[in-house]
């Protein structure tokens, strides 16, 4: 499903506990993320999600770059990033030491109050301010409802998946990702409309792909 209406992207994040996050954090790495990170102002979330997660996450960020279309009701470049305990942020998003942290002790689960507080939080602002015809891509998986749990009730019918991403792992959703930026081809998509209605065929093959599901 592809068209001509407004169409924003939320990204899920990368892991913030994981080997290449504590890289990013270390107090003694030299690269430049790194240093950004300890600075004053922080390193923007997109450049540490892009460390962290590499191909993956930079598949996600150029393909939303290049086919968001935000209605002028949402200022911004129409991209928004699943910050686990701190809800939808921008791809600036200014991320430091201590709030690199408190992602990293925040799970990306349904039963953990931290991340689902505020992102109920910034579902609600969101679907305040979006004319009931934008559309809502989620690039992220859809085989739990770590995600779509939250986000389809809040966002109904609007919100929609890849449908190149079922049987598809990380590795292969980030160059295919690339590719679709590069060529200027978008990716077809699919509605989800309620929470844990997801398409069954679809979450069944992406677990049965055993695409790793945590956290992206």
């Amino acid at each position: 499903m592809t068209g001509a209406s407004a169409k924003i992207f939320l990204l899920s994040p990368a892991s913030a506990s994981g080997l290449r996050a504590r890289q990013l954090g270390a107090p003694g790495a030299r690269f430049p993320a790194a240093e950004r990170l300890r600075s004053g102002d922080g390193v923007s979330l997109e450049e540490a999600f892009s460390f962290m997660s590499a191909l993956y996450f930079r598949g996600k960020a150029a393909y939303a770059r290049r086919f968001a279309a935000p209605p002028p009701q949402l200022p911004g470049e129409g991209i928004l990033i699943i910050a686990p305990g701190f809800g939808l942020v921008a791809p600036d998003w200014r991320l430091d030491r201590g709030r690199l942290r408190r992602m990293a002790r925040t799970p990306v689960d349904t039963a953990c109050k931290a991340y689902v507080s505020a992102m109920r939080r910034d579902l609600a602002g969101l679907r305040e301010r979006l004319p009931a015809s934008t559309q809502v891509v989620i690039l992220g998986s859809i085989a739990t409802g770590k995600y779509i749990d939250l986000l389809a009730p809040a966002l109904g019918g609007r919100l929609l998946f890849p449908l190149a991403f079922v049987g598809a792992g990380n590795m292969q959703r980030g160059a295919l990702l690339l590719r679709a930026a590069r060529s200027g081809q978008e990716l077809d998509y699919a509605v989800i409309d309620a929470p844990r209605r997801h398409p069954r065929a679809a979450a069944a093959a992406e677990r049965a792909s055993g695409a790793r599901s945590s956290p992206d």
